[in-house]
């Protein structure tokens, strides 16, 4: 079965320099680093396309935490403590919560392109897919 929103074959370097920062955090044999390990000062030339979202649990809904200023300039506004369900799926978020819940149920990066490229990492915390890491890129 083809899960949707699959990795290209080759990612971008800014993609590719997140994705290697979120295999870096795994512990042990996990598969998925947990969100409390996340730094994103360690991602300093990334932070203006860097998404944090917060996971949230039966009803599975997706809050954005930190959202770095290019993403909200692309987007047209300020985003940090919305809910995906409460904006319009625009520009750089077109299709975002679609993929935000195959992260989730892949418990598996994910990559969307329309224009803009953005890949999502999933982080586990509660027992569940709590939170997800995100990196924009025109």
């Amino acid at each position: 079965m083809t899960q949707p929103f699959a990795l290209p074959a080759h990612l971008t370097p800014d993609l590719a320099q997140l994705r290697t920062y979120w295999d870096g955090l795994k512990r042990g044999e996990n598969k998925v680093p947990f969100a409390d390990d996340v730094a994103l000062s360690k991602l300093p030339g990334l932070q203006g396309r860097l998404l944090l979202v917060d996971v949230f649990d039966k009803p599975v809904r997706f809050r954005f935490n930190i959202v770095g200023a290019d993403v909200s300039a692309w987007y047209g506004g300020d985003l940090a403590g919305k809910f995906a369900d409460e904006i319009e799926a625009k520009g750089p978020l077109a299709y975002f919560p679609a993929q935000a819940s195959a992260t989730v149920e892949a418990r598996a990066p994910t990559f969307h392109q329309d224009g803009a490229a953005r890949l999502l990492l999933p982080l586990w915390g509660n027992g569940y897919v709590s939170a997800l890491l995100g990196v924009v890129v025109r």
